[in-house]
């Protein structure tokens, strides 16, 4: 269930409070610590290839357009 679906859902159970209870209780989405969504491009906003080192936050793609201006050096 998406986050769209799950507001949807919550909205019209505000009329039920009993049901509304139990519907957070067993359906609301987990707040995650670890895991592939976390790591998301600061630029694109793109979850996929992220390079978190040197606090960097940036996907491979838009790494390699910035990586001259942040200052890396491509070797031979």
């Amino acid at each position: 269930m998406t986050t769209k679906d799950y507001k949807k859902v919550f909205k019209q159970l505000e009329q039920y409070p009993v049901k509304l209870a139990k519907y957070k209780k067993h359906n609301t989405p987990k707040k995650r610590t670890t895991g592939k969504n976390l790591k998301v491009c600061r630029v694109c906003g793109t979850h996929r290839g992220t390079i978190k080192s040197y606090g960097l936050n940036l996907c491979r793609r838009c790494f390699r357009e910035m990586a001259k201006e942040i200052g890396f050096r491509k070797h031979d």
